[in-house]
């Protein structure tokens, strides 16, 4: 039923797996779907801006595994332009997925994920020590999406995703002060030691008190404030 709502073009994607090899000629698929060449090219354009398929000029087109990313980000990018405090907004729908989700995705969690975060939380630490000190902001962005990341979700890791890619665009990789970015590396260490020792629901308190305090720096921050 809800493919009533798509185009000709994304309905033939959708039913063509084989389509991941490659597309007809556009005039031919013209022919096959009853639709004129201008508009088919009209649909592609759609579908490439939403990363539904790739065009090379070798290789031609190529219907693409699926990710809600690309969607995500030209709507919130979109958003945030008319509107900067957009952003908080998404933050906040972001901080209940990750609330929502913790426990399910910190249970799939692998030994190697596991090693990961400890590395990730380590190299931070070692960034905040050093002289000069450093913002670990790739370190911060890597832990939240690997304790997420097994979920095998699509439309959770492409609202995960679009908001890292938000909070670059707007500056909070660099907009905060040393204090803070400690007190946050408390919060993700006491995150990582839950996980390593199966306290999930300790794990989910520092969560939860930790993006509380992205919250505060974002009412807080020159702009912010709710809306």
């Amino acid at each position: 039923m809800a493919a009533n709502h798509i185009s000709e073009f994304m309905r033939y994607l959708a039913a063509h797996p084989e389509a991941e090899q490659g597309l007809p000629p556009l005039a031919v698929l013209s022919e096959e779907l009853g639709v004129s060449v201008a508009s088919l090219r009209e649909q592609l354009e759609v579908a490439r801006a939403l990363g539904l398929v790739e065009v090379r000029p070798r290789t031609g087109i190529r219907r693409r595994p699926y990710e809600f990313l690309p969607a995500v980000r030209q709507s919130l990018g979109y958003a945030m332009a008319l509107d900067e405090s957009n952003f908080q907004r998404f933050a906040d729908l972001r901080r209940h997925v990750e609330a929502a989700y913790w426990h399910e995705a910190a249970a799939r969690l692998t030994a190697e994920d596991r090693e990961k975060l400890r590395q990730l939380v380590a190299r931070a630490w070692e960034k905040l020590d050093g002289r000069p000190i450093q913002i670990p902001h790739e370190e911060h962005k890597q832990l939240h999406l690997t304790i997420f990341g097994r979920l095998e979700n699509p439309f959770v890791s492409g609202i995960l995703e679009a908001y890292w890619e938000a909070y670059e665009s707007i500056g909070l990789n660099v907009f905060t002060d040393y204090a803070y970015l400690r007190e946050v590396w408390g919060y993700h260490q006491r995150m990582v030691d839950a996980i390593a020792s199966g306290d999930l629901e300790g794990g989910y308190r520092a969560l939860v008190e930790h993006a509380d305090m992205l919250a505060d720096l974002l009412d807080h921050r020159p702009g912010g404030g709710k809306q």
